[in-house]
């Protein structure tokens, strides 16, 4: 490439991330909405009659469904749908002060309930996979524990902390937590009814300071790298898609935090206690080596909390987001899931435990 070449790629870059509509065009699968209610739009993607497994795609409270569908080459969706499964997401939609009130049982017991039996009902009454990111996983197998009566065929968690002792980045606000949490959270549920979004995007955007303090750096060196560029909008568009968590909600999932309940494989839900132990069904653990938001000491309490269930721990390269959707996501936890699916009580060969991930996924475009 000539420098004239450079120098109209890095002018053209710049003019389409800093003020035109940026420089990958926004991406999301093609998608029919199957089911509706509050906080539980139900999305199926591809044909209805394609007869593929189902699987359920699961994201935490406050996340926007495009960690699953990232970009067109990084789509967990599209990778799941070329391997001729009947794919489906639940979405909750933004929170507001009306659903101070929802708590973590909301989920548990009805949100995730009720989109599992839609699945299955929309594929002729077979059992469902379900596939989740983040909190999401725990809140997964606390369903499944609850609920053992679910059509749920496996469970698939990517990042899922259960002992958040292990957490180093945690500690601080562990500690704050235990000291002002309360006095925080009665003020954010008083004025917002919760935790509005933008918070909890900042939030999200510390636990990735790296990323944004080398962004400028990143940027300047990849001007004329309009690949990497748009990998790096997509990521900034998922962050920027992020809710806001529901008050009671947000209160049970900082004593999750602050009190560490998981570690024991118990959830104390009112007057009732949902334990870990329940779960039956086969499950398949993830846990990312760079992952600083569910280390793999945070995650690997899994193989201990569910005696009656068969799981399997593997530990893959990439961040919280990038185990789930990075760059090499499609030669490592992806063919570890297609494995996985095809047979959860493991009959059939693993592709084994990834090697660890090397400096290339520190780079700020890998999610």
């Amino acid at each position: 490439m000539g420098i004239t070449d450079s120098v109209t790629r890095a002018v053209h870059n710049a003019w389409s991330l800093f003020v035109a509509d940026g420089v990958a065009a926004p991406h999301r699968t093609p998608s029919v909405v199957v089911g509706q209610g509050p906080h539980r739009t139900l999305r199926r993607f591809g044909a209805e009659d394609d007869g593929g497994d189902p699987v359920l795609l699961v994201t935490p409270l406050a996340a926007s469904p495009a960690c699953f569908d990232l970009m067109p080459d990084q789509s967990l969706v599209q990778y799941l749908a070329g391997l001729g499964r009947s794919v489906f997401v639940v979405e909750y939609g933004e929170m507001s002060a009306e659903d101070r009130d929802l708590g973590l049982d909301y989920w548990i017991d009805d949100i995730v309930p009720d989109a599992i039996h839609r699945v299955s009902e929309q594929c002729g009454g077979r059992d469902v996979d379900v596939v989740a990111w983040s909190i999401a996983g725990a809140m997964a197998l606390l369903t499944s524990a609850a609920h053992p009566d679910l059509p749920v065929r496996s469970i698939a968690a990517f990042g899922s902390p259960l002992d958040f002792s292990k957490i180093p980045v945690m500690a601080p606000l562990r500690l704050a937590g235990k000291i002002c949490a309360e006095p925080a959270i009665d003020v954010l549920d008083t004025v917002f009814g919760g935790v509005p979004a933008p918070l909890v995007q900042a939030a999200y955007r510390i636990t990735a300071l790296d990323r944004e303090l080398t962004r400028p750096w990143f940027i300047a060196s990849n001007i004329t790298d309009a690949d990497k560029l748009g990998r790096m909008e997509f990521v900034d568009r998922f962050q920027e898609q992020i809710y806001g968590y529901a008050g009671r909600a947000f209160r049970q999932l900082a004593r999750i935090t602050v009190a560490n309940d998981l570690s024991s494989g118990a959830l104390h839900l009112g007057e009732r206690i949902v334990d870990l132990a329940d779960v039956t069904v086969p499950v398949l653990a993830f846990a990312g080596t760079e992952d600083i938001l569910a280390p793999i000491a945070a995650v690997e309490p899994v193989t201990r909390l569910l005696p009656n269930a068969r799981v399997r721990f593997v530990r893959v390269p990439g961040t919280h987001l990038g185990m789930l959707t990075g760059a090499r996501a499609r030669t490592t936890s992806w063919a570890e899931l297609a494995a996985f699916l095809e047979n959860p009580h493991g009959d059939v060969p693993s592709p084994g435990d990834t090697a660890p991930a090397d400096a290339a996924d520190a780079a700020p475009a890998d999610a």
